[in-house]
């Protein structure tokens, strides 16, 4: 078992990633401070809940606890205000007390969502997160839940910290190849922002990765854990260097909306959005071998970087003008100085961001 510390203080917590650690949930709720006398609310959604809830359920009552299950649709579109409030509606009836714990069982959407109820329920209760892919290593870490509006991804949320990060790897045993990718590109940022050893590491364990060799997939996500652990003790509400960690968003964040948050799985925009910055770190003075180096970190974990024909250059920038890091025509950019470092950009020009957006219908490795 590998144990990470999130370190904030009263609100610190640990993340405990192994094989077959659900087996003993009930244990590492009490130690999260969740009282058996208080119920638990599980959430979950349509693909992993027939998987994992309810032996989750069983391995809870056997250890005194009661819990209530809510299951929603699988998908970005379930993280919404009306899903959101029929989770709260579960929550109530159930009789939640202020004592009582959310738990995430799931990915990203769940998450996200499941952690915006609890940071609202009675105005703050318990949260432990049960992440179930690749690509929730990141966003379980760190206290971002939120949901979104059609106009734009994660604008009605929350700073709110869970009380433990629960990683069994035996859950990522049933994701597609599809999901282990776009979850793999949220690994690889972690060593673009901060560990240049760690992201060619990468590279060259990309079959290992890919096939989930358990003791590679655990070295990376202990190492990605890490990473983001460091950057949100220094910076918990991002007021300066936990902005790195969007490397790739500010684009990728575009390209979801723009397919209606259903055509590209987050880590496949994310990749698409990491090539757009290293194409902008050209613009900016970077060498061109920072882009095509990106790109080839990328392909590697056969991910996608450049945008399909038929997305619209307007479309993209209009998705981009929702973004919070815009303001009065110019945007925020994480932008690559070499693999491994990245610079904060204040006042990108609108007319930079176009150039990229078209280059990246040009460049690169086909969708």
């Amino acid at each position: 078992m590998r144990r990470i510390q999130v370190d904030l203080g009263e609100r610190s917590y640990p993340i405990v990633i192994g094989s077959g650690i659900l087996e003993g949930i009930a244990g590492l709720c009490g130690e999260a401070g969740f009282p058996v006398r208080s119920p638990l609310l599980i959430v979950s959604d349509s693909e992993v809940a027939p998987l994992y809830l309810s032996d989750l359920e069983s391995r809870l009552k056997a250890g005194g606890y009661t819990a209530v299950s809510h299951v929603i649709p699988s998908g970005e579109a379930s993280k919404s205000l009306t899903v959101y409030e029929e989770v709260m509606t579960t929550a109530i009836s159930a009789g939640l007390d202020r004592s009582s714990a959310v738990l995430a069982l799931g990915g990203g959407v769940v998450g996200d969502l499941a952690g915006f109820v609890a940071a609202t329920y009675m105005r703050g209760i318990g949260f432990l997160q049960i992440p179930t892919t690749i690509l929730a290593h990141d966003s379980s870490v760190g206290g971002k839940v939120a949901v979104n509006h059609p106009l734009a991804k994660n604008m009605i949320g929350a700073f709110y910290q869970p009380k433990m990060v629960v990683y069994d790897l035996n859950t990522l045993k049933s994701l597609p190849p599809r999901q282990v990718r776009s979850g793999l590109a949220e690994v690889l940022k972690h060593g673009l922002i901060l560990d240049r050893e760690f992201a060619y590491w990468c590279r060259d364990h990309a079959a290992e990765l890919l096939a989930l060799e358990p003791e590679a997939l655990g070295y990376a996500l202990e190492r990605g854990c890490a990473i983001k652990a460091d950057v949100v003790g220094e910076d918990e509400r991002e007021h300066g260097l936990r902005a790195i960690l969007n490397l790739g968003h500010t684009i990728g964040h575009a390209v979801e909306a723009v397919g209606g948050y259903g055509t590209f799985l987050h880590g496949e925009a994310i990749g698409i959005g990491m090539a757009g910055s290293a194409l902008l770190a050209a613009k900016l003075g970077r060498p061109r071998s920072l882009y095509e180096e990106t790109v080839s970190l990328l392909e590697a974990l056969e991910l996608p970087t450049r945008l399909p024909a038929e997305y619209g250059e307007e479309d993209i920038i209009e998705a981009m003008m929702h973004d919070k890091k815009f303001k009065e025509g110019r945007i925020t950019f994480i932008v690559p100085d070499e693999i491994g470092a990245v610079s904060i950009v204040d006042g990108v020009e609108e007319s930079a961001v176009r150039e990229v957006v078209r280059q990246l219908k040009e460049e690169g490795s086909p969708w």
